[in-house]
């Protein structure tokens, strides 16, 4: 989303100034080039203490997390990290979403061999949720898991035998990236040409007419009926989509198309490709009081000083009105795939975009993963991103009989300090160190 790229440039700031301070004080700032296979990453171990017994693995769908502040952050806490990046690092459009699998297959492996190391955790934030939540899936059940054949793309069988994770801890990891794109669409479009004409929009569902709620000055509001609405055309929207790509593959399988093998795929008004969350069309970020912002229920919420207290946790990220200008563009506003890379990594059936999502219908989804999944499992939230209520979801969906979830006030999506949401300088100053500290102390505790 635009709101989030334009806060990208403060959060890549606070990565990099991270990292810089690891390098001038802690020699595991340096990292050991690991080839693996057709993807490459980089292995962080404490300079100093014991010998680590855990290995922690972190990496994205497509994002570049070879430098991550986990990979420091959780190396100077005692433990040995392997960041790595996926075969799709930065190439959106030919993502095969099954086959990262085999990608964290070499990472897991590969700590599993390093002498000393007894346990593998997964290290999952943002995309990295349903990365490694796919991943662990299919070690747990098998392949049976991924070639149902209700979802839209299936696995292979080389995906069997997978070698299981230990644990798994989610930092605002989303819920998948169909469900993300879902929630982002436009729904108002009424046609998918590209450039779209003036007449190919519904006022009644554009999200940025001021008659439904939008404020351009502020945080807007709609209303429950707009919202109600709104959420079952989103859902229209990706069906009918959907329905498109497996149309033309019809015809190509048949020998009917004039491609024989794949063709573009281009969703205007969706957002634009990378990072973000999906779209700029998520009310989550134009209406701060959106329930996508807000805990169903008092959660336990890491204060600023260290304590834990329990309350009701709501995004305090404002809403952001700006993100209009971008949603018409072609770089900012469309995304673009393939045929194969929107249904095996971005598609998704719903009959509506709140609560009404198939979340099995897609292999690329973190709820449906955590169904299966038994290992130990965290969920650390981001007080200032709307995953909040996703993130609560995903805890209260996941089977493990040993799970935990909190809330890091102030957070940002990067889980830097979200200086842009404080009302008092510093308030949310210790949001990297407490993180990580409850992190490593959850990983201790069990491991």
């Amino acid at each position: 989303m635009r709101f989030i790229v334009r806060l990208a440039t403060a959060l890549y700031v606070s990565f990099a100034l991270l990292t810089l301070v690891a390098v001038s004080g802690n020699a595991q700032s340096n990292p050991i080039y690991v080839p693996l296979g057709r993807v490459k990453g980089a292995l962080y171990k404490p300079d100093a203490g014991p010998a680590p017994h855990v290995g922690v693995v972190v990496t994205h769908r497509t994002g570049n997390y070879l430098n991550h502040p986990a990979c420091t952050e959780l190396s100077k806490r005692g433990f040995m990290v392997l960041c790595m990046n996926s075969r799709f690092d930065n190439n959106e459009i030919q993502v095969r979403w099954e086959q990262i699998a085999l990608d964290v297959q070499q990472a897991v492996t590969y700590l599993k061999k390093q002498p000393g190391i007894t346990k593998v955790v997964l290290l999952a934030h943002s995309g990295g949720g349903p990365t490694f939540s796919f991943y662990q899936a299919v070690a747990e059940k098998g392949v049976s898991f991924c070639q149902d054949p209700k979802k839209l793309t299936q696995c292979g069988d080389d995906l069997a035998g997978l070698p299981p994770a230990d644990g798994i801890v989610f930092i605002d990891a989303h819920p998948g990236l169909p469900t993300i794109i879902l929630k982002g669409l436009n729904p108002s479009v009424t046609s998918e040409q590209n450039p779209l004409p003036a007449s190919a929009i519904d006022p009644s569902l554009d999200p940025f007419n001021p008659a439904n709620g939008y404020n351009p000055n502020g945080p807007s509001k709609y209303s429950e009926e707009f919202q109600k609405r709104y959420y079952a055309a989103q859902s229209r929207r990706m069906n009918a989509l959907i329905d498109h790509a497996l149309a033309i593959q019809k015809q190509i399988k048949e020998g009917r198309y004039g491609y024989s093998d794949n063709d573009i795929m281009l969703i205007p008004r969706a957002g634009g490709q990378g990072g973000g969350f999906g779209g700029e069309a998520n009310l989550a970020l134009l209406d701060p009081d959106n329930p996508m912002n807000k805990t169903k229920r008092p959660e336990r919420v890491l204060k600023n000083d260290g304590s834990i207290v329990k309350e009701m946790a709501s995004s305090v990220l404002p809403g952001d009105p700006k993100i209009a200008e971008t949603n018409t563009s072609f770089e900012q506003g469309t995304k673009i795939f393939d045929l194969k890379s929107f249904l095996s990594a971005n598609a998704i059936r719903s009959t509506n975009s709140l609560d009404g999502a198939d979340y099995c219908s897609s292999n690329n989804s973190t709820m449906c993963a955590l169904r299966i999944i038994s290992v130990p499992e965290v969920f650390v939230s981001a007080g200032a991103s709307p995953l909040v209520s996703d993130v609560e979801l995903e805890y209260d969906t996941s089977k493990s009989a040993d799970k935990d979830y909190v809330v890091v006030e102030g957070a940002t999506h990067g889980f830097t300090p979200c200086t842009a949401c404080e009302k008092t300088k510093g308030q949310y100053s210790n949001v990297v160190k407490n993180t990580y500290d409850y992190i490593a102390a959850w990983i201790n505790k069990r491991f």
